[in-house]
């Protein structure tokens, strides 16, 4: 097996690679900000007052089954990893961002927000209304004590072109195929949790003056996009101005969640890295079901 992926130019990540400084220190986490890695795009970000998923990901079915068979989330995974949840952030509509996301919400009673189409997702897995949040973006939402801002952005591009793209204008088959899950609004988020600020970039691509005027302490931000986009580290950087940045969206998405991750072949890890010092910004690369913990105030 080993041996077929590197053929497939797929490549694991060095241990050395993953940033093993103070902010993975599990002592003294009262008072702090946890974000985990969920692998793709997916993130936990959780106080003791609050918890808000973005884009989660976790049933992650092989390649065949994704495309030829229906995407079944994996209900029994989806509870033992993310017991708890308040809100569930979809930056778009593809099956690598919202396909566990509304089995999720079922789970936990947690908010689906997102665009519309990411509610008729919501819809076609049996969300009542009173858990479905659409917005349009450029609107401030109320969660609990912290509040998220949803940035209108757009998909980057893969060899040239935007998969699945369009709007998803009626409750999909459920479960869907992925063809169904077309991505709809983009959206970039800003999480404010009182103490820091979140910036969430789960695309190749983005608009820069929709990100003029903000600012976040920590970034998550596609690593698939330094390659899709020119200048996209730095234009990202500049404009948030965080002080660390994490990376996303650099494993293939077709491992089981608890297998070693593989990089998607052309993502360039160590030169991502570089570009996000040399924009000014300090690295965080983090393991699948990695903790990262934050100050509240530094």
């Amino acid at each position: 097996m080993a041996g077929l992926k590197r053929l497939a130019g797929l490549r694991p990540v060095p241990a050395d690679w993953y940033y093993r400084g103070v902010l993975t220190a599990r002592s003294g986490a009262a008072g702090h900000l946890q974000l985990r890695y969920l692998g793709t795009a997916g993130f936990v970000l959780s106080d003791a007052r609050r918890t808000v998923v973005l884009d989660p990901y976790l049933s992650r079915p092989g390649a065949m089954r994704s495309l030829a068979a229906r995407l079944i989330p994996d209900t029994a995974l989806i509870r033992r990893v993310i017991p708890h949840a308040d809100e569930v952030l979809i930056g778009h509509a593809h099956h690598d961002h919202i396909l566990d996301a509304p089995d999720l919400c079922l789970q936990t009673g947690a908010r689906l927000i997102g665009s519309r189409s990411t509610m008729m997702v919501g819809h076609a897995a049996g969300l009542p209304d009173r858990q479905l949040r659409e917005t349009a973006g450029n609107e401030d939402i109320a969660c609990g004590d912290w509040s998220v801002h949803g940035l209108p952005s757009r998909h980057g591009r893969l060899m040239g072109r935007i998969p699945f793209p369009g709007d998803i204008t009626a409750p999909p088959p459920w479960p869907p195929r992925m063809r169904h899950l077309r991505h709809g609004l983009v959206l970039n988020w800003i999480v404010r949790t009182g103490g820091l600020t979140v910036a969430h970039i789960d695309s190749a691509d983005f608009i820069n003056e929709q990100l003029d005027g903000h600012r976040c302490d920590v970034l998550c931000l596609c690593a698939i996009g330094r390659k899709a986009r020119p200048h996209y580290v730095r234009d990202a950087v500049q404009r948030l101005r965080p002080r660390w940045v994490v990376p996303c969206h650099w494993d293939t998405m077709l491992t089981p969640l608890h297998a070693e991750p593989d990089q998607i072949p052309g993502v360039d890890l160590p030169g991502f890295m570089e570009e996000i010092r040399q924009a000014g910004a300090e690295p965080l690369l983090t393991p699948m079901l990695g903790d990262l913990y934050f100050p509240c105030q530094y």
